[in-house]
């Protein structure tokens, strides 16, 4: 038997074998263009327990979304790429966001109100939520270096999935990821 079959048979029985591999493995192979920058976890993470304020400055926990699929994007109004990749995300909301899945997005570093009102408003983007990291403390607990970056949340209340830089997330790849998700295909 050739090497190349050994290989595919020893890949097959071992994906067969961890269900949680093959979950990964059938969702990285959704992957295409900028969205092969995600990186799926072989195990699951845990994330911040740390506030952040929502738009009336009351404090919030990431614990309030558990049951949902959360893609969580940390993004700042300073950052180009940011600005870039907000209309995507708000068009992934609004073309899968309901009771199974959201877009989750919490301004981290030096933002006020006003600048994100403002970032908000020149991106055209009126459906995402303007929440602030409550000094660095999520960004801190979830190891965020770099901005922007966004990662999957499974209803568990933990990260799966997690990505550096920008992408569009309104693409057919990023929606047949999230799909499978929410399919429970994943």
């Amino acid at each position: 038997m050739s090497w190349l079959r050994l290989a595919v048979l020893y890949t097959a029985l071992a994906l067969g074998a961890n269900p949680v591999l093959a979950d990964i493995a059938s969702l990285e192979a959704l992957r295409e263009g900028l969205m092969k920058k995600l990186q799926f976890h072989a195990e699951p993470l845990d994330i911040s327990t740390s506030p952040f304020a929502d738009e009336a400055g009351k404090e919030r926990l990431l614990d309030e979304f558990k049951g949902q699929y959360v893609v969580l994007n940390f993004w700042a109004t300073w950052c180009a790429p940011c600005r870039k990749e907000m209309p995507s995300l708000e068009r992934l909301q609004t073309e899968l966001g309901g009771d199974d899945f959201r877009v989750v997005t919490i301004a981290t570093g030096r933002n006020t109100p006003a600048g994100i009102e403002r970032f908000f408003a020149e991106t055209k983007v009126t459906k995402l939520p303007g929440f602030m990291d409550i000094d660095n403390g999520i960004a801190d607990d979830m190891s965020v270096l770099g901005l922007p970056i966004t990662v999957i949340i499974n209803p568990e209340g933990q990260e799966i999935a997690r990505m550096r830089g920008d992408a569009e997330w309104d693409t057919d790849s990023a929606k047949a990821i999230i799909s499978a998700l929410i399919a429970g295909d994943g």
